[in-house]
């Protein structure tokens, strides 16, 4: 199977075309940009594609991250996955950035359970624990930080995320969230494409509040 991943949950905004079949990814292309993924997601898919030497229609499903992280971002790759699927016609799927970092880790160093922690701000953090075989051992949640570190010590094994120096353990993976598109892809091929469309994880509401106070009553 031809897949075709994109992330766009962080400040890098990145895609991957990748064979499912040969384990091996076919070209892939991004950047860092902190800023202006709507603008350059198309692009990007266009040189990984290139790279590859896949022309679209042999896409065959399409993978996107889906958070927690940067709202716009997330949005922007959900919207373009799942606009691509329609105009394809083939299946998409979603990846959360929690699974994807306890991919990556336990890639790198299998045999233990693991608790993500990615920092949210504010004085919390989003959290999930995963088995050693990288299932979740619950649910994604965020909570506070001293929430955060009862569910940690409860989950056993190392904490890792951005949030892993804020609950003071002494097993940290390093405070980085990046997340390798490679995973992204290897975990798209993985999921379920019968499950509904992708959409974004939003564990907390949204910053913005509606100002009652100043509406203006309709006639």
């Amino acid at each position: 199977m031809i897949l075709l991943a994109l992330d766009t949950s962080g400040s890098g905004c990145n895609v991957a075309v990748y064979d499912s079949d040969e384990d091996r990814t076919l070209g892939a292309a991004g950047e860092d940009i902190s800023r202006g993924h709507a603008e350059r997601l198309m692009a990007f898919i266009d040189l990984a594609l290139a790279k590859a030497g896949v022309d679209l229609p042999q896409i065959e499903r399409i993978a996107v991250t889906i958070g927690p992280g940067s709202f716009t971002g997330i949005r922007v790759g959900v919207a373009a996955a799942r606009g691509l699927s329609l105009a394809l016609n083939v299946p998409s799927v979603g990846v959360t950035t929690l699974a994807g970092l306890a991919a990556q880790h336990l890639r790198d160093q299998p045999g233990t359970p693991v608790f993500v922690a990615i920092d949210a701000k504010r004085g919390e953090a989003y959290c999930q624990a995963f088995s050693p075989d990288g299932q979740p051992a619950g649910e994604a949640a965020v909570l506070s930080l001293d929430e955060a570190r009862i569910a940690a010590a409860a989950a056993g094994g190392p904490v890792i995320g951005s949030a892993a120096p804020l609950l003071g353990d002494g097993e940290t993976a390093g405070p980085s969230d990046t997340l390798s598109i490679d995973i992204v892809a290897r975990l798209g091929a993985l999921a379920d494409p019968t499950a509904d469309r992708p959409k974004p994880l939003y564990l907390r509401g949204p910053d913005a509040k509606p100002q009652a106070g100043f509406a203006i009553a309709r006639a």
